[in-house]
Formats: structure tokens, sequence, C-alpha cells
């Protein structure tokens, strides 16, 4: 069993990496244009998944 701390470590770790990508996308965006189809695919993913576990 993980200890709370660890828990409580690996989220904000977790929510630490998301808001580096987020910042690294929106400060080089330009760098993404000819990748947007993947980047819009993969966010669909997300989005569909969430709702499904959040739906059951």
């Amino acid at each position: 069993m993980l200890s709370p701390l660890a828990v409580i470590l690996a989220g904000l770790l977790w929510l630490g990496l998301l808001f580096g990508v987020a910042v690294w996308g929106e400060r080089y965006a330009g760098r993404l244009t000819r990748h947007w189809g993947t980047v819009y695919a993969l966010s669909l993913a997300v989005y569909c998944t969430s709702w499904t576990f959040y739906g059951t």
C-alpha cells in the first residue's frame, strides 16, 4: 500500500508535469503547427476517455 505522502507527491509531480507541458505548448506553438492533427487526436482521446471514466 502506498503512503499518503507518496500519493500526494505523485499527484503534485503529475500536475507540475501537465502544467509544464501546457506552458511549453503556449510558448512554442509555432513548433507544433505541422503536428496539429496529432495533438488534436490525442487531446480528443483524453477528453473522451475521461468522460467515459466519469460516465461509468
